[in-house]
């Protein structure tokens, strides 16, 4: 990964997973914003590399960049907004917000409350741990202490298949934080033994704090995850501007452009 954006700071930031769910109803309330002038996202402004703040507090990453450049094609100004992430969808569906971009992760459960664009990247969920802690392995957290980012897709996971972890860690449940960030504070500080988490945090925070050697990223068998953009449930033009943006963009070499920034390669699912 190529891009170093100021995270030496990044230990004083919030960081929150990009993976929440929340309650949608009524939808169909909110007009379209496929026409707007300007639009919002919404997203998780400390979530890196995909939307965060860097050490002069601009917001900046790989989905900021991509949204931008996706609207410029049709001069459509846009506004990103830090919202609460386990709000998000409740934040979409009363108009606050008129998408959700922000490494968010498709789920069935999600596609019941918002509309999802095509997948633009692919992610993983990995469990972390120190390297002199000897946990090298899922089978190794057995009776050891998990964290969880509230909210996420690892949580999610966490508990829909509970024979991979949840049947076999301490007391049978995880201890659940706000943000990634204060997560690895007390990976660190051996207040918990493991963390479930996506490989794109994982790799790029650990990479970018200079730490990667410390800890062990651990393959899981969770399955891959898409990376979308989310709208309302009934904004089926906003989800086919945004589709067809994507498509531009990878003609013209844009979207290989910022991945590479950010990646070093192209992320768009081959």
């Amino acid at each position: 990964m190529k891009k170093s954006t100021g995270l030496l700071m990044v230990a004083g930031l919030t960081l929150l997973g990009a993976c929440g769910t929340g309650n949608t109803e009524g939808s169909g309330d909110v007009e379209s914003a496929a026409d707007k002038a300007e639009v919002i996202v919404g997203l998780d402004d400390t979530f890196v590399p995909m939307g965060f703040r860097d050490d002069a507090g601009e917001l900046t990453g790989f989905d900021v960049d991509l949204a931008t450049a996706l609207f410029e094609l049709t001069d459509t100004e846009v506004q990103f907004q830090p919202i609460d992430w386990a709000m998000k969808e409740s934040e979409l569906d009363n108009g606050s917000i008129d998408m959700i971009w922000n490494g968010y992760t498709v789920t069935a459960e999600r596609e019941e409350k918002v509309l999802f664009s095509d997948t633009y990247m692919k992610s993983y969920q990995i469990l972390v741990t120190k390297k002199d802690s000897g946990i090298d392995s899922f089978a190794a957290m057995d009776d050891k202490i998990l964290g969880v980012q509230e909210g996420s897709s690892g949580y999610n996971v966490f508990n829909e298949q509970p024979e991979v972890l949840k049947d076999i860690v301490k007391d049978n449940e995880a201890t659940l934080y706000a943000s990634f960030n204060e997560a690895f504070i007390d990976l660190e500080a051996g207040r918990i033994e493991g963390l479930l988490i996506d490989s794109v945090y994982a790799e790029y925070y650990l990479t970018q704090t200079e730490k990667m050697d410390q800890f062990n990223l651990i393959d899981s068998s969770f399955e891959e995850e898409d990376y979308a953009v989310g709208v309302r449930k009934n904004d089926e033009q906003m989800a086919e501007k945004i589709n067809v943006g994507f498509q531009e963009l990878l003609e013209n070499g844009t979207f290989e452009e910022i991945s590479e920034e950010w990646f070093g390669e192209n992320v768009f699912p081959q």
